[in-house]
């Protein structure tokens, strides 16, 4: 027995090793596997030639998944360190976001408005009243309607964003793009007025959704991709290919991807509160969908897009979604955060294009030729009245 075995008059490391060698000649006297504190013996209790393969085998497995996990932390410590390459389709990829976004001073960078385009212009003197006076009329279509605003102020609170930005897109538009209704309870009567008027996304009696099948669109039509990716990537190969160009036989017209499909009634379409074309209505059918639960939208349904377009009860969803959007561009294309500055999604919300605009301002900041994003005639307008539009809310 371990017991009797005289131990006390030992130094403490010569009584571990006695001890040691004493329960190594117990167990193999009693022809037992050695007791290992540890890693198991496995395959114990198989004949030997079998437990030796299942040994080998089993050491095999360690090893290989020692070095999967080498190669996983190389692969880490690797990425860590190399630059962010430019995504998909062009853009930059994103940025990281364990470093804050800059945030953009509020107001105007320029003194003074920018030159308004002449379009605007005429279609204010058409309407026989300058620009003041839309202003206040479109203001007080807003201060009338206290629904409108409770409305506003529930879908910006969907969408993560201020309502100003909601109230500076409408005041925008309708300032510089088109005169004001009554109310906005016109704008549904309005839309009711198209319901029974046949229209087509078409180009020369071909329909969009085929047009968008040929082979130079397989690169958007790759993967699965949401729809404002998806409708972006056919407007680029549109421009890059088709636009006043012959293929296959066929010239196409020296038009946008919107105006050539988009506007079946009349040139310039766009419709609503928000002034929404069909086209922006198809991009932001994902993020309205998954955001608000309304239905995702198709190009086949026309009549679903102008009711999405012109119903203020879902066009809201539309210029929310636009805004957020534009927001979220510059925070991961550019790293910076344009929340704070109406101004600036109000001209995104003019342009349109947000994330190859906040592409083209990071290689600017870049290059050390732009320090901020700047406000265009639009956006001025609503910077610089800013404490008017809060004041609606």
């Amino acid at each position: 027995m371990i017991s009797s075995f005289p131990l006390a008059g030992l130094k403490p490391w010569t009584r571990r090793n006695t001890l040691r060698n004493v329960r190594l000649r117990e167990c193999r006297n009693a022809q037992e596997a050695f007791p290992r504190i540890g890693s198991p013996v496995y395959g114990q209790g198989i004949p030997t030639p079998q437990r030796r393969t299942a040994v080998a085998t089993m050491i095999r497995l360690l090893a290989r998944s020692r070095k999967t996990a080498v190669n996983a932390a190389l692969a880490t410590l690797l990425l860590a360190f190399m630059p962010a390459p430019d995504g998909p389709d062009g853009f930059p990829a994103l940025t990281s976001e364990a470093q804050a976004a800059t945030t953009v001073p509020p107001g105007n960078r320029h003194a003074s408005q920018p030159r308004i385009p002449f379009a605007s212009a005429r279609r204010t003197a058409a309407g026989n009243a300058g620009y003041d006076a839309k202003f206040e009329r479109i203001v007080g279509v807003l201060r009338r309607d206290s629904r409108l605003i409770r409305d506003i102020k529930r879908v910006a609170g969907l969408y993560g964003i201020d309502p100003v930005h909601m109230l500076g897109a409408i005041v925008g538009e309708h300032t510089y793009n088109y005169d004001s209704l009554d109310s906005a309870q016109s704008y549904y009567v309005k839309a009711l007025s198209y319901a029974g008027i046949r229209m087509e996304f078409s180009l020369g009696g071909e329909h969009v959704e085929e047009f968008v099948k040929r082979p130079q669109f397989d690169r958007c039509n790759a993967g699965r991709k949401d729809t404002n990716t998806l409708w972006n990537c056919y407007q680029r190969v549109w421009d890059s290919t088709f636009r006043g160009k012959r293929v296959d036989g066929t010239s196409y017209p020296q038009k946008t991807f919107n105006e050539a499909f988009f506007q079946p009634l009349f040139a310039g379409q766009s419709f609503g509160l928000g002034q929404l074309s069909p086209l922006t209505v198809l991009m932001m059918s994902d993020k309205v969908a998954k955001t608000s639960g309304l239905e995702k939208l198709s190009p086949g349904n026309e009549q679903e897009i102008y009711r999405a377009a012109m119903d203020p009860g879902r066009s809201l969803h539309y210029m929310a979604a636009i805004l957020r959007d534009a927001i979220d561009a510059y925070r991961v294309v550019a790293n910076v955060d344009i929340s704070k500055n109406p101004g600036l999604t109000a001209t995104l919300y003019n342009l349109g294009d947000p994330w190859a605009r906040a592409s083209e301002y990071r290689r600017r900041r870049a290059a050390g030729t732009q320090t901020w994003p700047v406000e265009n005639y639009y956006g001025w307008l609503v910077n610089e009245k800013i404490e008017v539009l809060r004041g609606l809310l």
